[in-house]
């Protein structure tokens, strides 16, 4: 007979928090502490300050609050509960934040606090996959390099799709890594890695592919068994990836275009037109039709295009550089030295193969950055954060190890100073902005770089503080640009880390993009035409509620300067008002797009909206399918946010898509499903409505012309409307 044992259950789950507390049997006894430590001070770090970023990018948000209020908005990734179009990447990064809209409202904490747990996840994943083999102490650095990188720290406090990606790429290499051990259970790890590679392509399409070619080529020569078995796992790894992103995509495909909302960023309606053309080869070879740029040719090339300069120096620019590059150098110095270190083992050794997989990930990764002619952003970076901290964690660890050899304990010594000059280099292009810090960094690195040349012959403390003093030092520069970072608010759609004056001469990869017809400043520096703007405010931050300023009232506020001086001609004197309380707002270019302002009909931030505006757009809100239509996103994305309620962005993100045709727009219109449209720029038909970056959006240029001529123009507030229901040609 069976004694049944009540206590059982409680035993058990006291072990599992013991567990928790304590990790491992064989580990010392600070390691548990520590590693929750720095997921908890990680955790704390990205909350700070956190809604002063308001809806941060609202495209997204806008598809986020669509989601929280429509399955079908949810599963698809439109922009609006009505199901017009969708954003220009597929939707699983939309996906936690829309559930966290649905079960808590609409917000920014709501939005964002899913992207902050996304960054201390990736922490504990890159801090369990390099201590498995590298020790605890290696993986509390990686973890910490990743943490304190300032273009990490950006974004996974923004809802951009990177924070998910990032997090997916690192649990894919972890999963190669376990895949490559031998012994039971390793082919499972495999199939996880071609999971994770499968959904972080539902995240951001072919930029989740960059690091396959070398994981499987290192995973087909250095994994255990014979050539067969590890073929054959691959090609299961290939099978569980292929499906794990083919179901969404095939839904999509199959589903019948009548039913579902045009899929935006593509020309023709099709996913797979969108994920090979505009974000796939032509972010490569610069051919983006539809982009901001306007397609139709190269953007960059051997020196540089529309996106900056190109080539091996890119990542280490004076826009580039701060964000990503403090401990790049090390990186590569470390790992070299990894495997040099490792030359000797045998084929399956799982340090080299490390070495191998976080070096061949960063390695392809940066040659794509550094050489890609189409669009490219600073916060694009974050893709590597994760490789450099790992290689730092591991190269350190190995050498470490090493250091009784003049080579090792040099090797460190000479990684030590690099990046203390490459440090003081990066803090030089801000001059202004603590300067005491360049020169601790550089002194104290120096210092770090002659004790750990004497590390193996001197006694042990005195090397670990001088290891200490090297990893403070490198430590130090981008731990004072992430806490510039998380006290400052970042909004629209282009956005960088660290202090104001860091980004060089331009957004955009150094440079505003040729095409966009708008006028030329100092230093070569294209901004956008128009009237210029009505700067990057959400509708009234965290909480929705515009502050219905007027262009008048917002000239000479706030501190919204160019570095360096004044703002250039055309551009708002000062920043918006209105701003969320804790920070002070800042996208790429702070003056550009709004509603009222044309330039690029919102396309870099959103409109100010008016508590006169939004009463109108509530006004019998429930007999229409769309409250309004307005060409552009980011315009569509401020009023919906302010009222909850789906707003038609006619042409998708750019203001380029041809959707809807104008036909389909005459039609939605006879029959009463649209109540406004939304001029911007002036007119419905002015500067800022029929192009995007001077090129003529053709069906979206028809409909703000035909609309301007055919309905009745209302001024509410600061905004132009035109009221749909108001047709002048039949009243006349």
């Amino acid at each position: 007979m069976t004694t049944l044992n009540p206590t059982a259950p409680a035993a058990r789950g006291s072990d599992r928090l013991a567990r928790l507390r304590r990790g491992r049997a064989e580990d010392a006894p600070w390691v548990r502490p520590a590693f929750l430590g720095l997921l908890v001070v990680t955790g704390v770090l990205y909350l700070w300050n956190l809604s002063a970023s308001g809806y941060a990018n609202s495209f997204y948000s806008a598809a986020v609050q669509a989601g929280g209020e429509s399955w079908k908005a949810f599963f698809f990734g439109s922009l609006d509960a009505a199901n017009a179009i969708t954003v220009d990447k597929p939707p699983a990064a939309l996906w936690p934040m829309a559930l966290s809209v649905r079960l808590f409202g609409l917000g920014s904490w709501q939005i964002l606090v899913p992207e902050v747990l996304m960054g201390v996840a990736t922490v504990g994943v890159l801090y369990a996959a390099v201590r498995r083999r590298f020790g605890a102490g290696a993986g509390l650095i990686a973890g910490t390099v990743l943490a304190l990188t300032p273009v990490a720290a950006l974004m996974f406090r923004f809802n951009n799709p990177d924070a998910l990606l990032a997090l997916l790429m690192t649990v894919a290499v972890y999963g190669v890594l376990r895949a490559l051990e031998d012994g039971p259970g390793a082919a499972k790890w495999l199939v996880w890695a071609g999971v994770a590679f499968g959904f972080a392509f539902l995240a951001k399409t072919l930029q989740a592919f960059l690091i396959l070619p070398p994981l499987a080529l290192v995973y087909a020569v250095c994994a255990p068994g014979g050539i067969g078995r590890r073929a054959g796992r691959l090609a299961l790894a290939g099978l569980a990836m292929l499906v794990s992103a083919g179901w969404w995509v095939a839904l999509v495909e199959l589903w019948p275009a009548s039913s579902r909302p045009y899929v935006g960023g593509s020309q023709n309606n099709s996913f797979l037109e969108l994920t090979f053309g505009y974000n796939g080869l032509g972010r490569i070879n610069g051919n983006e039709t539809g982009s901001v740029g306007g397609g139709g040719g190269p953007g960059g090339g051997a020196g540089g295009g529309r996106w900056g300069e190109t080539g091996i120096g890119r990542m280490f620019n004076d826009s580039v550089g701060g964000q990503i590059s403090w401990l790049l150098p090390a990186a590569l110095l470390l790992l070299v030295a990894g495997l040099v270190v490792t030359r000797r083992a045998p084929r399956t050794d799982t340090a080299r193969s490390a070495f191998l997989v976080w070096g061949g990930a960063l390695l392809m990764t940066l040659a794509v950055f550094s050489f890609m002619a189409g669009i490219f952003h600073e916060y694009y970076t974050v893709a590597l954060a994760p490789y450099v901290a790992a290689l730092v964690g591991m190269g350190a660890s190995v050498l470490w190890e090493e250091r009784t050899r003049f080579a090792a304990s040099a090797a460190l010594a000479v990684t030590a100073a690099v990046t203390a000059w490459w440090a003081w280099t990066l803090l030089g292009r801000t001059p202004d902005w603590l300067p005491w810090l360049r020169w601790t960094v550089l002194v104290a690195g120096g210092a770090a770089a002659l004790g750990l040349l004497v590390a193996g012959r001197v006694d042990r403390r005195f090397g670990l503080a001088a290891a200490g003093l090297g990893l403070a030092a490198g430590l130090a520069g981008p731990f004072a640009y992430t806490l510039e970072t998380v006290n400052t608010g970042h909004q629209g759609s282009i956005v960088t880390a660290g202090p104001a004056g860091s980004r060089g001469p331009g957004g955009f990869g150094g440079r505003m993009p040729g095409g966009f017809g708008g006028r030329t400043f100092e230093g070569g520096t294209a901004f956008p035409g128009g009237q210029g703007g009505q700067g990057g405010q959400m509708p009234g931050g965290p909480g929705g509620q515009g502050q219905g300023q007027s262009q008048g009232q917002r000239q000479g506020q706030g501190q919204g300067q160019m570095p360096g001086g004044t703002p250039p001609q055309g551009m708002p004197q000062g920043m918006p008002q209105g701003m969320p309380q804790g920070g002070t707002a800042r996208g790429e270019r702070p003056g550009f797009g709004g509603g009222g302002g044309g330039g690029m009909g919102g396309l870099l931030n959103g409109a100010n909206v008016g508590t006169e505006a939004k009463a109108a757009l509530l006004k019998d809100a429930g007999s229409y399918t769309w409250v309004a239509a307005t060409v552009g996103a980011q315009n569509a994305a401020s009023y919906q946010l302010a009222t909850e309620k789906p707003i038609m962005a006619i042409g998708g993100f750019n203001g380029s898509d041809p959707s809807p045709t104008l036909a389909q727009f005459k039609q939605y219109v006879a029959e009463g499903k649209i109540h406004y449209f939304i001029g911007s720029g002036g007119e419905a038909g002015g500067e800022g409505n029929g192009r995007t970056g001077g090129g003529r959006m053709g069906g979206n240029s028809e409909i703000s012309t035909w609309v301007s001529e055919t309905f009745e123009k209302v001024t509410v507030g600061s905004a132009t409307f035109y009221d749909l229901t108001k047709d002048l040609t039949k009243e006349k």
